[in-house]
């Protein structure tokens, strides 16, 4: 039975670096739960962040809220950016199209 459970939820988009023994884990255990490698990696961590005892208690700290990010965030999704870009191509094709057909 897998030790994770993946529930959808909004989410945004981040580059993080692991070694190619993890990251080969990482894909692995996502087929053996039957979801993408970016599910393990969020239930993975949030896992971790709830069993740690020593966590749990900084973050009822004044620090935890003073903590600068280094996680490296992307600014759009992919999903979003690509929409835009195949709207674009649609609209482009049309002209061009149309003006075939007056020059035949």
């Amino acid at each position: 039975m897998p030790l994770l459970e993946v529930v959808q939820t909004k989410q945004i988009s981040a580059s993080i670096r692991l070694t190619d023994t993890t990251a080969t884990q990482v894909d692995q255990y996502a087929a053996f739960i039957h979801a993408s490698a970016d599910d393990v990696v969020e239930q993975a961590l949030s896992y971790v962040f709830s069993k740690d005892r020593a966590f749990q208690d900084f973050l009822k700290t004044p620090q935890a809220s003073h903590v600068a990010s280094t996680l490296r965030i992307r600014k759009a999704p992919a999903a979003e950016s690509a929409a835009p870009v195949a709207q674009k191509l649609a609209s482009a094709s049309i002209p061009a199209s149309s003006s075939q057909s007056k020059s035949a």
